[in-house]
């Protein structure tokens, strides 16, 4: 039987945390060589992180939660039959993680709408942080989890791991060479995104806590596929294609671009929402968004004839660099493909993204995905949308972080949250 650790008095339904530690303020596994982790969400990806961290030598995981019983017994069985023990702690409530002193990290990759909360929260409490991506559900999460991570010090890395994987950095090594000359085309490709027809009412089935998995999200009937792995496409727990593609892939054409710590200025660009059912995000895009200097990023769905899977093309004055996610590089010259290693040519997906996040958080040095950056490239993801849901041009202030000109757009940069939950 699973061991499940009761709700301590002491957070009796509150938010906040009995306490505050700074990442330097730890229990007995700090001065050790050996890392501690509490793993928050363990849906599909959040599995797979759970089993990557599982592998290195140098992290315990201590703590697991979710709110669904079977993802939690899973993920139970997981850590105890590669550790050969049964002392893996299970909750049902992620403060109980939170208020552990023996915990140095979280992994968190609850849905996205918990995102924000989860991580603000974990680094009041003196956890350095993995943090599926993207950052925020909206665009003043992100700042308030950039600062926050800023103020108490913590070590961040977004799951962003294309950054880690060496085909991809390639690409974008190649975009800041000058080899393309100068750059004028950043093209992000995704796949188009789902439809569902409306679904039937139902209880929430035994062992699952659907209020909690709502948490600051509006209150809405149970149905099956507004949970766990179809919440993408719902606009209340995430931004469809548009966030969890471009998460991905616009950080990468910001990075390529040579600043990662700015965003486009200029918005415009055309989508086909679901006419009805449970989904609301869209289906089909094409955003054209331009910074200063006129360079364009495009993020296009997958119905551009001829075109590969998803995945970024870089275009300059003097060439091009693509890179799919199947991990293929193409080019427009063999000079650029001769700089192609062969451990340039593989798709490694995780691992090393992970052993980024272990070294930084012991040495103390920035992430190679930074909240900041993670802020500002998942910000172009949410001003795609907010463009498109208006259905208009958007012009951007990179500085202020707000709309020019355009209150109705700045009353989207947050949304109201379900209480208690509060950033």
């Amino acid at each position: 039987m699973d061991r499940y650790v009761s709700r301590r008095q002491v957070l009796g339904g509150a938010l906040a945390l009995p306490y505050v530690m700074t990442s330097v303020v730890r229990g007995d596994s700090a001065s050790s060589n050996r890392l501690t982790m509490g793993a928050i969400g363990l849906g599909g990806q959040g599995m797979h992180n759970l089993k990557s961290f599982l592998t290195f030598d140098d992290v315990r995981v201590l703590a697991i939660c979710d709110v669904d019983a079977g993802h939690l017994r899973q993920a139970k069985e997981t850590v105890d039959a590669a550790y050969g023990n049964k002392d893996c702690a299970a909750y049902h409530d992620f403060r109980e993680v939170l208020a552990r002193r023996d915990i140095d990290t979280v992994l968190i990759a609850t849905p996205d709408h918990w995102h924000a909360i989860l991580a603000i929260e974990a680094a009041k409490a003196g956890k350095d942080i993995y943090c599926e991506k993207p950052i925020s559900l909206t665009i003043a999460e992100g700042r308030a989890v950039a600062d926050t991570m800023r103020r108490y010090g913590t070590v961040y890395q977004s799951g962003t791991q294309r950054r880690s994987i060496a085909c991809f950095r390639f690409g974008v090594d190649i975009a800041r060479s000058g080899m393309l000359g100068k750059l004028h085309t950043l093209h992000c490709y995704y796949h188009n995104g789902p439809t569902c027809p409306p679904q039937p009412v139902q209880p929430a089935p035994e062992g699952f806590d659907y209020d909690m998995w709502l948490g600051p999200a509006p209150l809405e009937p149970y149905t099956q596929r507004r949970c766990h792995g179809s919440f993408r496409w719902i606009y209340d727990y995430s931004g469809g294609q548009l966030t969890d593609l471009g998460a991905h892939f616009v950080d990468l054409a910001q990075w390529a671009y040579g600043d990662d710590l700015t965003s486009p200025t200029q918005y415009e660009g055309w989508a086909e929402f679901p006419k009805d059912g449970l989904f609301n995000t869209p289906v089909r895009f094409e955003v054209t968004a331009t910074y200063p200097d006129g360079v364009k990023m495009i993020l296009h769905d997958e119905t551009e004839p001829g075109r590969g899977p998803r995945g970024n093309k870089f275009v300059g004055t003097d060439g091009w660099v693509s890179v799919d996610d199947t991990g293929k590089v193409t080019a427009s010259s063999d000079a650029i493909m001769r700089k192609l290693s062969a451990g340039q040519r593989g798709y490694e997906f995780m691992e090393g993204h992970h052993r980024d996040f272990l070294q930084c958080v012991r040495t103390r040095a920035r992430t190679i995905a930074p909240p900041e950056v993670a802020h500002r490239s998942t910000t172009t993801c949410h001003i795609t949308n907010i463009c498109l849901r208006l259905g208009r041009k958007l012009q951007w202030d990179p500085t202020a972080e707000r709309f020019v000109n355009d209150s109705e757009a700045n009353r989207m940069l947050a949304r109201a949250t379900r209480s208690p939950w509060r950033l």
